[in-house]
């Protein structure tokens, strides 16, 4: 079998970064340009830095401490169970993976990697299996119609995915790891900060590889085939940025994940994958309320597809994006205004009627604080090439009627761009089709105690003009916008410290229907787990450190008509770790114990119960 040529470029890039991590002779290097810190503040539910318990939205934030106490073995694995989540898996590591953001569709979440647009135009996913955790700082998942700041698939919300930054002068991190499935880890980064009166700046470089054997990912007919499918993954991150002078910024940042993923059950059976985004900011602050920031990114998601080790098929969407932003202080309120523009490109051995578009996008926010309660008001108004204008808006509220208690309310509109395939794919696209709409309704209480703190929340969100499979059209049928959907749940967050263990836990209960003129009206949507939660529980005894976590979802079906059950299912999860020395700890982790079978997908197989023994050298920044 061949590799891509790209694959052994990487590789000795790993490498060498790999050994630099391990040179404690480095010189001190740059500091961090951000204006805020990070771990107190969410910036996706406003694209301003607020504080989380200034937010209005609901907003869950997994940090990098969480990420490593957890242990979870992908980033579909970590957001297994979070409120408003349900997952769509086929075959274990690397395989597709779907994420159904408050039962709204796969591709009505949007999707951004440190502010940049990630995902294919064709399909309309965004590939979160090729993610690596490694790579990763910090998330921020906003749940809600957010079009009225972020323009097209933000129905269901925004999962934003920053890199990992430097947390001290110099910060080195090394870990290794292996486990079953013959799995192999390796990860190396260096980065820091310096400081002085007059300028600041840091960097950071990152580089992970992982490469498993497996499971058999498929048991149905199509294109059976009993092996172990494997998947290879290789990464790497480098970034920067500079302050000129308490008026001027800039940074700069790359991001490429390469993969090789072998599959069952479609018309091929090995893909070539390649995630990257590269982009950069300047940022103005002529006074202390005034900021503007103009930001330049592209992103692509590339895919080269096999059977059998002979070629078959390319898709590669690649995106061009520009941001300049605004945020002005008036009074009492913020005043936020932008411009975003983005172009889509497709290249592929499939010939598309047409291969580009370009959308821009006007938007405007107020935020402001009333005594005790807050308002957010945002509108856009978007221009696509492809089927003209879409106006979208939001209302966020919220009353802090005493000094625990938090109670919040929103309305708002949100639009889904129909992809390339749905539009222009050979035989089969529909060039007449328009966005998909929503309207959503929430009511929230959030509580803020000594002993911990909890939200619950509950929504009705109504789906117009989805794009669905419609008969009628031309000889063979095809995708028009003639479905409905009605979406109602409530989510309910909590978190305590009892008995010297840290309890977190979420619970989902949702019904997502189909609400069109159709014989499947009031089936339940695809995929959807109706009740979906998980619970984890951690304590630390001087070096050590134990935790479980327990998850689970009801059943679902698999199709539209409601004929293909999948039964529920309950997972969990054991971990522990041993800080032997300052810079070095070693943590194990047992996943589905039980060696529960299970499905997400039919005829898609999970893993059973499998370990990882990870090494990790990171010293305690400065």
């Amino acid at each position: 079998m061949s590799v891509h040529p790209q694959f052994s470029s990487i590789r000795r890039r790993v490498l060498a970064v790999a050994v630099l991590s391990s040179i404690s002779t480095i010189a001190p290097a740059m500091a961090d340009v951000a204006a805020t810190d990070l771990d107190q503040v969410v910036v996706t539910a406003t694209r301003t830095a607020r504080t989380q318990d200034q937010t209005l939205a609901a907003v869950t934030v997994i940090d990098r401490a969480e990420i490593e106490r957890l242990q979870p073995a992908s980033l579909p694995d970590l957001l297994t169970g979070r409120a408003g989540i349900s997952l769509a898996n086929n075959g274990g590591a690397g395989k597709a993976t779907s994420v159904f953001l408050r039962g709204t569709e796969s591709d009505h979440v949007l999707v951004l990697i440190d502010g940049i647009k990630i995902g294919s135009a064709t399909s309309g996913g965004a590939s979160l299996q090729d993610i690596p955790l490694e790579q990763v700082e910090r998330i921020e998942i906003v749940r809600g119609p957010f079009s009225s700041l972020y323009g097209s698939e933000a129905l269901g919300g925004v999962i934003q995915i920053f890199t990992r930054k430097p947390q001290g002068s110099f910060a080195p991190s090394l870990s290794a790891a292996i486990g079953s499935e013959d799995t192999q880890r390796l990860s190396a980064g260096i980065g820091g900060r310096s400081s002085d009166a007059d300028a600041r700046g840091w960097y950071a470089i990152n580089a992970a590889h992982q490469d498993t054997d497996g499971i058999n990912a498929y048991r149905g007919t199509r294109n059976f085939d009993p092996d172990k499918d494997g998947y290879r993954n290789t990464s790497l991150t480098v970034q920067g940025g500079w302050r000129f002078n308490p008026q001027w910024d800039a940074d700069v940042r790359a991001f490429r994940a390469e993969g090789r993923n072998e599959y069952d059950g479609s018309a091929n059976n090995e893909a070539d994958t390649v995630q990257q985004v590269i982009g950069g900011r300047v940022r103005y602050a002529p006074g202390e309320r005034m900021k503007f920031t103009l930001g330049l990114g592209t992103s692509a998601d590339l895919s080269e597809n096999f059977l059998n080790g002979t070629y078959s098929s390319t898709f590669d969407t690649r995106r061009r994006l520009g941001s300049l932003q605004g945020d002005l202080g008036l009074g009492d309120g913020l005043l936020t205004l932008g411009y975003d523009w983005l172009g889509d490109e497709v290249h592929s051995n499939t010939d598309y009627a047409r291969d580009r578009r370009i959308n821009r996008g006007l938007f405007g926010q107020w935020q402001q604080d009333f005594g005790n309660q807050s308002l957010q008001l945002s509108a856009r108004r978007d221009d696509d090439s492809q089927f003209g204008g879409k106006t979208t808006g939001s209302l966020l509220w919220g009353w802090d009627f005493t000094d625990a208690l938090r109670l919040s309310a929103s309305v708002g509109t949100a639009f889904k761009s129909p992809t390339f395939n749905e539009l222009y794919y050979p035989g089969y696209g529909n060039p007449d089709l328009g966005p998909e709409t929503s309207r959503s309704v929430e009511l929230g209480l959030r509580g803020e105690h000594d002993w911990g703190n909890w939200s619950v929340n509950a929504f009705d969100t109504k789906i117009d003009d989805m794009i669905a499979f419609d008969a009628s059209l031309g000889d063979f049928g095809g995708p028009n916008n003639i479905d409905r959907a009605r979406i109602q749940g409530i989510e309910l967050v909590a978190g305590t410290t009892l008995a010297d263990w840290d309890l977190r836990g979420s619970l989902t209960w949702l019904d997502p229907r189909n609400d069109g003129d159709n014989p499947n009206r009031d089936n339940v949507l695809p995929r959807r787990a109706k009740q979906s939660g998980r619970i984890d529980a951690d304590r630390r005894f001087d070096r050590f450190s134990v935790g479980a976590s327990v998850s689970g979802a009801g059943e679902r079906y698999d199709n539209l008509t409601n004929t293909t059950r999948m039964g529920g299912y309950g997972l969990a999860d054991l971990r522990a770790g041993w800080a032997f020395d300052e810079a070095w700890s070693v943590q194990a982790s047992v996943a589905n114990v039980f060696d529960k079978r299970y499905e997400t997908a039919a005829l898609y197989n999970q893993p059973g119960r499998t370990w990882l023994l990870t090494l990790r050298y990171q010293p305690v920044a400065h």
